[in-house]
């Protein structure tokens, strides 16, 4: 994990930069922090997404989240929730979610335009 975050500063520096606006950018942070966060929480960089047990020990293992139960659950409620895009972006792509680069989500993210209402909400039960 990079020392404030999930994305190491190169990653934040190149987000920053990619044509869209604002709130698009800001979108597509959430889903590349979401990514990294994922990988770190899974111990990997291919295969499928870690099930909500592994998110739920891996949140109660971040020394920041430490002391907010209720902070660290709607955490993992919207990693789901990105998950699920991140899940559908792979599948475009042919890989598993867990394989998607940071320049294959900035390439179609910019490529698909503005998400919906909602998109980072949490998840349907």
């Amino acid at each position: 994990m990079a020392e404030h975050g999930p994305l190491s500063a190169a990653e934040s520096e190149r987000l920053e930069i990619v044509p869209l606006p604002l709130r698009e950018r800001q979108h597509l942070r959430l889903l590349a922090h979401a990514l990294r966060s994922l990988q770190e929480a899974a111990g990997r960089g291919e295969g499928p997404l870690p099930e909500r047990p592994r998110l739920e020990a891996w949140a109660a293992a971040q020394p920041a989240l430490a002391g907010d139960s209720h902070f660290r659950s709607l955490l993992v409620d919207q990693l789901i929730t990105a998950g699920i895009q991140i899940e559908d972006l792979a599948a475009g792509l042919g890989v598993s979610p867990l394989a998607v680069t940071l320049d294959q989500l900035i390439t179609v993210t910019t490529a698909a335009g503005p998400p919906g209402p909602g998109s980072m909400g949490p998840p349907d039960p």
